[in-house]
């Protein structure tokens, strides 16, 4: 009997809220549909070296605010934050991850805020306080993004955003100036964007942005 192709194994970064670790149905099913398998990992530090061995790429998803006194600033009053467990098992995570650039990386939202400060970058805790167009973010609001990824309506919900990307490339803003996207110039498919492609009806920054992360992953197992 002939065996199934393989598949790639997506590790997908949990919430932790009220006693549960869960991920949001819409990302599960967004790279089930781009072809690979989604695992859910635990949200608690002390296992990422163990989990780089497991998955063929990964996915930071969204939530909530990370905690920036971890990076040396004081935390805006506004700020609704992570689980403190979530927050340093997914820094342990991008720092194991230095180490594996064969491994690809998809930063959502949240995710793509953590991935910038790992390397460097710094956050706008509150863009209400600085930016005038700050409701075009939220709330679900869609936006027009233009750069290096084309131009296009995304789906966005986000009070924060980059201010700098550190080590990564920006390579989409939205009109306000906003950082929508960031790549790394040193490693083959590490994306973030500030926006939810799992939401964004426009393929070529929804479904095609899991589907080329899947294909990356696939490209690496044989490589």
């Amino acid at each position: 009997m002939p065996t199934s192709p393989h598949k790639p194994i997506i590790g997908l970064t949990a919430s932790l809220e009220n006693g549960k670790a869960f991920v949001r149905e819409a990302y599960l099913t967004a790279v089930v549909e781009s072809g690979g398998v989604p695992v859910v990992l635990s949200p608690l530090p002390g296992q990422a070296h163990h989990v780089v061995r497991l998955c063929d790429a990964f996915i930071f998803t969204g939530g909530d605010d990370p905690d920036m006194s971890a990076f040396g600033e004081a935390q805006h009053p506004t700020t609704t934050l992570i689980d403190a467990r979530r927050q340093a098992f997914e820094l342990e995570l991008l720092h194991a991850l230095d180490t594996h650039s064969n491994i690809p990386i998809l930063g959502i939202c949240l995710g793509m805020q953590m991935m910038g400060l790992h390397a460097g970058g710094t956050l706008d805790q509150h863009l209400p306080d600085s930016l005038e167009t700050a409701e075009h973010h939220w709330n679900g609001h869609e936006h027009e993004i233009r750069g290096d990824l084309g131009t296009g309506i995304v789906y966005s919900h986000h009070r924060q955003a980059l201010t700098s990307a550190g080590s990564f490339d920006v390579v989409a803003r939205a009109a306000d100036d906003v950082i929508e996207a960031i790549q790394d110039p040193a490693f083959p498919h590490r994306l973030g964007v500030q926006w939810h492609p799992e939401k964004t009806a426009d393929s070529r920054f929804g479904l095609e942005l899991f589907a080329a992360l899947i294909r990356a992953a696939s490209t690496s197992e044989t490589s």
